[in-house]
């Protein structure tokens, strides 16, 4: 079952306009709200950041925080058997009569469903996986959650197709983000990541990781490094709401430190998993 403007329905019968501003320009916003044991990480914080984006497109939030959360928990209530899940939310601005660039007053489309979260156990994560990296050429609104995300996807493909976890992303020799994913790197136990603003994404799982790593008395620098220091980094890790926290232990095929999983990301691992 998915919810489509107002109604609960069997996925393969939900349709939308072809004159949907979503399908014709990608003009919409997206979340994904992980949900483990049927309790989701960060439910206030992916809704802020919902907010956010839709202010950022001038879209009317069709919902209040109640409502969202009601519908979202129908959602995960529809799947009996699966209790950890991934549920996706878009709002595109809505369908009009004809395409064109301008838009008037129009209904928002609103569309929820649920997938199954695979978790991977932590012991099969002890050898770590690969990345491979590009140059970012994506829009300065980054921090905007926009449906229209055509670079991240040919990137996360490229990813797919030389068989690595992401694609971790560069501007100016300094390292933003990944393909769908916040970055981290730790040296001399110390550890970095990209400082909110344009240029990534302030993902949920990004501050939860954030917030354990400090229950750990881990010093936390929210600073920019370039790809040199990140090949140079003695741990890397990459962050996402559905990935949790992953280490990296090759980039471009180059070996990060010993290649396996190091001994900060297991202590921060350890301790996101005590958020379930």
């Amino acid at each position: 079952m998915v919810y489509l403007n107002g109604n609960f329905i069997e996925k393969d019968q939900a349709y939308v306009s072809v004159m949907d501003r979503g399908f014709l320009f990608g003009d919409g916003i997206y979340e994904v709200f992980p949900a483990y044991n049927r309790k989701i990480i960060g439910l206030d914080s992916h809704l802020n950041r919902l907010q956010d984006g839709l202010d950022a497109i001038s879209i009317k939030n069709p919902h209040s925080k109640d409502e969202w959360k009601n519908l979202i928990n129908k959602i995960i209530s529809f799947d009996s058997i699966n209790e950890n899940q991934a549920v996706y939310l878009q709002i595109s601005r809505g369908s009009d009569k004809n395409r064109k660039h301008t838009y008037g007053e129009l209904k928002p489309t609103v569309f929820i469903q649920s997938s199954v979260i695979k978790l991977r156990e932590k012991s099969t994560l002890l050898n770590g996986l690969s990345a491979i990296t590009r140059e970012d050429i994506r829009w300065l609104k980054s921090d905007t959650k926009a449906t229209s995300i055509l670079a991240n996807t040919l990137y996360a493909q490229e990813a797919k197709n030389n068989d690595a976890e992401e694609t971790i992303l560069y501007r100016d020799g300094i390292v933003t983000e990944a393909s769908s994913s916040n970055v981290f790197m730790v040296k001399d136990k110390c550890l970095f990541t990209h400082p909110k603003g344009p240029n990534i994404l302030p993902g949920v799982t990004r501050k939860k990781t954030i917030e354990c790593a400090k229950a750990s008395n881990l010093k936390v620098v929210e600073s920019r490094f370039t790809k040199q220091q990140l090949m140079e980094a003695d741990e890397v890790w990459v962050t996402s709401s559905t990935r949790e926290i992953l280490p990296i232990t090759s980039i471009d095929g180059i070996e990060i430190s010993n290649g396996c999983a190091g001994p900060i990301w297991s202590l921060v691992y350890d301790q996101y998993q005590l958020l379930k």
